[in-house]
């Protein structure tokens, strides 16, 4: 743990560029304003907001691919963009936050697959990224999400971090959206460089479907009080997709829960899409994904939500998806 608290620090020194700040944290908060992200020490602020990657129009917005194998649809989808360059560059403290939510095996959907997962962070490792973490805050026991869900396992041979939460890696924040006020997040959500929000597609009881912008809810900390989200599920959703803004949303949609979801629990509630989606418009990934479930974006009622705040656009089509087979 001494050592971790030495690389915050160390964080906090390079990227808060010109100030001087001897006690990180102690008696403060992080505030988001519109103008950036504020570190608030009770010295004053200095503000530091991650700004997501711009990337010129010729590149493609939205790549899909479909084929039968997860890694090499992973794979072949970030050849179709242009892979990684422009997005991570050598040094970048990079964040994967794939969906780790359930105690439960691959095979039955309910998490992100963990071939996606390995796929993405051994680009990211090839990119010269100085760290790659991968975490989420999951529903379930975190130990056993992160190991029965394959992810731990696929990651094995990188020189990737597996960040599991705990109650001490959380800050409040006042993210300042209509219904999501002021949260515990992820303190290496707030420490990144570049964040990739990989996750899958899912039936959701409450939500309709789960897919990028329901992903956000994974940064938060709050134990039970995360039930309080589900009152207005819809706002709570745009609220943490505005407070996020990814780099790059990867969509698995290999094998979904189409039933009884977010967990399923049966290999009878999944489907197999066979589907890997990647690109820099969040509601524009998620308004694809809702094509696969065969429903359109006024059945998602977030989707028009992040339309409304800014977010993307719910017409796909009009970004000229490149399509694959694998």
């Amino acid at each position: 743990m001494a050592e971790d608290n030495v690389n915050r620090r160390s964080f906090l020194k390079q990227t808060l560029a010109g100030s001087t700040l001897a006690a990180a944290f102690t008696g403060g908060y992080f505030a988001l304003r519109d103008e950036g992200l504020s570190l608030e020490t009770g010295k004053g602020e200095v503000r530091q907001r991650r700004q997501p990657v711009s990337l010129p129009p010729e590149r493609p917005a939205l790549c899909i691919a479909r084929g039968e194998d997860p890694e090499k649809l992973t794979a072949a989808a970030f050849k179709a963009f242009g892979g990684l360059a422009g997005v991570v560059s050598s040094g970048d403290v990079v964040l994967i936050k794939p969906n780790i939510g359930w105690d439960r095996p691959a095979r039955l959907g309910a998490n992100t697959n963990p071939a996606v997962v390995r796929t993405i962070a051994r680009l990211c490792v090839d990119a010269g990224a100085k760290r790659v973490i991968v975490s989420d805050n999951p529903c379930n026991n975190p130990v056993r999400c992160f190991d029965r869900s394959g992810v731990k396992k696929a990651l094995g041979d990188l020189p990737v971090e597996i960040h599991i939460p705990t109650e001490r890696d959380f800050v409040e924040i006042d993210i300042q959206g209509q219904v999501v006020k002021t949260w515990p997040v992820l303190r290496v959500f707030l420490e990144c460089d570049r964040l990739i929000n990989v996750p899958v597609a899912k039936h959701h009881s409450s939500a309709v479907l789960t897919m990028g912008m329901k992903n956000w809810y994974g940064i938060l900390g709050g134990g039970r009080r995360r039930g309080e989200l589900h009152q207005n599920m819809a706002r709570s959703i745009a609220d943490l997709a505005a407070f996020a803004r990814p780099d790059l949303t990867v969509l698995d949609a290999y094998r979904v829960v189409f039933r009884n979801g977010p967990q399923g629990g049966s290999p009878r509630d999944t489907r197999e899409f066979k589907t890997v989606a990647l690109g820099t418009d969040p509601v524009a990934i998620d308004a694809f994904g809702a094509t696969l479930f065969d429903l359109a974006v006024r059945d998602i009622p977030y989707i028009p939500l992040g339309v409304e705040l800014g977010l993307g656009t719910a017409d796909f089509d009009s970004l000229s998806p490149v399509e694959l087979e694998v």
